[in-house]
């Protein structure tokens, strides 16, 4: 089940940041076009260039996340053998799974809030900026969803390290040889 829902979420994810990066090469192209073919510069596509970067940009650090694609130094898990290595990936998990829930998803969220109480709007969309900053805890949430997955399959690993061997460890409930 848990599987089926990351798949899912990979897949919005991916299509969300591949839509959002052909939005900008349009909209860059645009903004070119404006500037040097009409002689006159577009007022949005700076702006929308610029927010749809931080969207992409927050975006596809969460789905990276995810996918293991982070910059990672492999040095310690190297060295530690495959118990260490499992502790080790559980270790991160959890510290992923504090920083985006506490920074991202608490503290986007405030400014989030903070932003549309005071009704802070962009210079040339005016867009809310809100709505601009809404990438921080969204991304925040898709962080922590990959982290929670990355914690319950390391769960499972070491459960089926230490299950006797024939022992049904996809089921937690089942009795244990």
């Amino acid at each position: 089940m848990m599987q089926r829902i990351r798949k899912t979420v990979d897949a919005v994810i991916g299509a969300v940041i591949a839509g959002l990066m052909g939005l900008l090469v349009i909209n860059v192209a645009w903004q070119v076009v404006s500037r040097y073919v009409l002689g006159s510069p577009s007022s949005y596509s700076e702006e929308l260039a610029r927010y749809g970067l931080i969207w992409a940009g927050l975006l596809g650090a969460a789905y990276a996340s995810g996918r293991g694609l982070h910059l990672s130094i492999d040095l310690l898990p190297r060295a530690a053998g495959d118990r260490g290595r499992a502790i080790l990936k559980m270790l991160i998990d959890a510290c992923m799974l504090a920083f985006a829930l506490a920074v991202m998803v608490w503290g986007g969220g405030r400014l989030v809030w903070m932003t549309i109480v005071l009704g802070q709007k962009s210079a040339a969309m005016r867009v809310p900026l809100g709505v601009v900053y809404l990438a921080i805890p969204l991304s925040g949430m898709v962080m922590a969803f990959y982290a929670v997955c990355g914690l319950l399959a390391g769960s499972r690993e070491q459960d089926a390290r230490t299950a006797a061997p024939g022992a049904d460890v996809s089921n937690p409930a089942a009795p244990r040889p």
